[in-house]
């Protein structure tokens, strides 16, 4: 099978569909969803074994790209999104994403993908035992490095591992900067627009001159994955934050959670082996 063909375009829309309506419904970004698939999905469509994480990592955040700007623009319409700290963040976004895609890179595929998978089982074991954390009230604005070191965390999270970043970045800046839960979550869209724009462009780059690239690759981005999976995941993102308000959230998280810890044991054995 290639990617052109008819099963594997399906294949992909529906995974979009899927992962962009689990994203919607459990509250989570969608790069901890696309990747692990596209680990799984990419080997049976022959793309090399030597740039299938890049490419994994690469393609999950032009995906994420335009769901933030989404995203940020409804924190916006609520107020949510304090625009004199974003500049800051913003600012150490970038760096961060410039380096962690960078270090990327320059790594050995399996060793990305244990890392992950790493990753991905201690997320997993952070939803299980999550805890509502009420920061004490801060008298005055953050200082603009703190800022822009947060911003750096998040930053070089997201590119690193093809993520969001929202996961390090939320809490950084609930217990860091003393930020409310609703204006952190809306800070770190705004912040992962720029993170996954930087990281994206970072991982064109560094993988522009590959040899082993699949068809319609902007270096290590599939355009083509990227054009089928956005506008189903963007779509089917909203039908599960509508679903949500009907289910038992908590229960289904940590069930989802578990699920994640089962994906990220059997990406780490596969690296491994």
């Amino acid at each position: 099978m290639n990617l052109l063909s008819p099963d594997i375009v399906l294949l992909f829309i529906l995974l979009g569909s899927l992962a962009g309506f689990l994203a919607g419904l459990l509250g989570i970004g969608g790069g901890i969803i696309f990747v692990p698939l596209f680990l799984h999905v990419f080997p049976l469509v022959g793309i090399d074994p030597a740039v299938m994480v890049h490419m994994a990592f690469g393609t999950s955040l032009g995906i994420i790209l335009p769901t933030a700007v989404s995203s940020t623009l409804g924190h916006r319409k609520r107020g949510n999104v304090d625009w004199s700290q974003v500049y800051g963040l913003a600012l150490g976004g970038i760096a961060g994403a410039a380096l962690g895609s960078t270090l990327a890179a320059f790594m050995r595929g399996d060793s990305l993908q244990f890392l992950f998978a790493l990753m991905q089982t201690v997320v997993a074991l952070r939803m299980i035992r999550s805890r509502r954390y009420l920061p004490p009230e801060r008298d005055k604005p953050a200082p603009f490095w703190q800022l822009v070191l947060v911003g750096i965390a998040g930053g070089a999270f997201s590119a690193f591992f093809g993520v969001g970043g929202g996961v390090i970045a939320v809490p950084l800046m609930v217990i860091v900067l003393q930020l409310p839960i609703q204006l952190a979550v809306g800070n770190s869209s705004a912040l992962i627009v720029v993170s996954s724009l930087a990281g994206a462009a970072s991982y064109v780059f560094h993988g522009w001159n590959s040899p082993l690239l699949p068809p319609l690759s902007a270096g290590y981005i599939n355009l083509l994955v990227l054009g089928l999976v956005a506008p189903f995941s963007m779509l089917s993102a909203r039908i599960g934050v509508r679903v949500a308000g009907h289910l038992p959230h908590d229960k289904l998280v940590k069930v989802f959670a578990v699920l994640l810890i089962l994906v990220g044991v059997k990406i780490g054995l596969q690296a491994l082996n």
